[in-house]
């Protein structure tokens, strides 16, 4: 076990001299298991871990969502599905931020990234809201905090990940995952009401708004039709999770082709990025298999375990624990990085807690029920400073905003977030009610 905290130490140092946190846990990882088993051992198991990772059929369920998001976002929906938001709540004071969250958590449904969900609605929402009058503040609060649902609500990247750490169903994630994204949703529009009517120069009035277009309920239609059509089909025993993200990009691209709203240039430009993002991913992953076989020969994960056990310690104290961890480290790392650090060692813990709750004595439940603590907790560490990611994607797309306004503006939200995060660690039933349903 000392071995594992030392490895973790250096891990930070690294980190904090800013080496990519991919290079920084396989380095660290690597020559950890090298030291305790010998080189040779150390070099078989890098390759062995880059080779398994590389051609992973379940992992390719990755690149796939990351594409068919880039090009719904290339294709141009996300305005219509803001237009429609608008459409709802534009009467009300604060109707705009309330509906870039609205959009952002129906653009999540289909996207399954955070950043992407950022970064292209505050390309549909800020000049709207910043043509109305709207303060800077809530405008960007909105945006940045409704980005983060997109690594709740399915298909998220985040899930998927977490399930095939685990070995849990991705199935049962994803239909985890949709109360608690719905309630998220709800909590923000509480947050934009709240902030709004203790300070009403956030927003003006409410403005009166005109019939939807034809194609506004295009966008609207896409979006809806192709998170429907990849849950029935998941859940209607049509196809698996990965074969769905694959159905996902192909069915993207037709929505795609069929609205003629992207060029050669946005679609080769989505490509591209999917090609970037995939191979920071998936370094990340490699980076992380090789730390956590170093930290599980070294032990942590079962001594961690078994501490628990010993002290005969409450539910609560150990999740107070976790998430706390999860706080502090979201301050220094990205959403992705976490959860691969540190899945491997705490989901072992979830096998030896003493829960009374009736739905958490199954052990697949409690885990499902962790996932979605885990992803939220993660979703809080996008908007935390200093090193918010989602802050940092608005902050460059929106040049002439500081990050300080960014920051006061995710305040509000940030508090909705803790008090989500609190009612899901007492209501493990607003996770599992649904699994239980399928």
């Amino acid at each position: 076990m000392i071995e594992s905290l030392i490895g973790f130490a250096v891990l930070l140092l690294l980190i904090f001299i800013r080496v990519p946190i991919a290079f920084a846990m396989a380095a660290v990882g690597g020559i950890g298991f090298a030291l305790m088993r010998g080189w040779a051992p150390a070099w078989s198991m890098t390759g062995q871990v880059a080779f398994d990772t590389s051609l992973s059929y379940s992992l390719s369920v990755i690149p796939l969502f990351i594409f068919m998001g880039n090009v719904l976002a290339a294709s141009g929906v996300a305005h219509g599905l803001y237009a429609g938001a608008d459409r709802i709540f534009g009467r009300m004071r604060g109707g705009l931020a309330m509906a870039a969250v609205f959009s952002c958590g129906g653009f999540s449904a289909v996207c399954g990234s955070s950043l992407a969900t950022a970064a292209t609605m505050s390309k549909v929402a800020m000049p709207s809201m910043r043509k109305y009058g709207y303060d800077d503040r809530l405008a960007t609060g909105a945006i940045a905090a409704g980005g983060t649902l997109g690594i709740l609500i399915p298909p998220s990247v985040i899930l998927i990940i977490f399930g095939l750490l685990t070995e849990t169903n991705i199935a049962k994630l994803f239909v985890a995952g949709i109360i608690p994204g719905a309630v998220a949703v709800l909590f923000y529009l509480i947050a934009v009401r709240v902030a709004v009517a203790f300070n009403p120069a956030l927003a003006p009035a409410g403005r009166a708004t005109v019939p939807m277009t034809r194609s506004d309920m295009v966008g609207v239609l896409c979006v809806l039709g192709l998170f429907l059509f990849i849950m029935a089909g998941i859940y209607g025993g049509l196809f698996t999770p990965t074969e769905a993200a694959g159905m996902g990009a192909a069915a993207a691209v037709v929505i795609a082709l069929a609205l003629r709203t992207m060029s050669r240039a946005d679609f080769l430009e989505a490509t591209l990025d999917s090609v970037r993002a995939t191979a920071m991913i998936f370094a990340i992953i490699i980076g992380a298999e090789l730390f956590t076989n170093f930290i599980n020969y070294a032990g942590l994960p079962d001594a961690l375990a078994d501490f628990v056990a010993d002290h005969e310690m409450p539910v609560w104290m150990v999740m107070t624990f976790i998430v706390l961890v999860y706080m502090l480290l979201g301050c220094v790392l990205e959403s992705l990085s976490m959860v691969l650090l540190t899945v491997p060692i705490f989901y072992p813990l979830m096998y030896k807690l003493p829960f009374t709750n009736e739905l958490l004595l199954d052990p697949e439940n409690a885990m499902i029920w962790f996932a979605i603590i885990v992803v939220v907790v993660t979703e809080i560490s996008l908007i935390t400073p200093p090193v918010g990611m989602n802050v940092f994607v608005l902050r460059g797309v929106l040049r002439d905003v500081s990050l300080s306004t960014i920051f006061r503006g995710v305040l509000p939200f940030w508090i909705a977030d803790i008090v989500r995060l609190t009612l899901l660690i007492v209501v493990p039933s607003l996770s599992l009610w649904l699994v239980g349903k399928m």
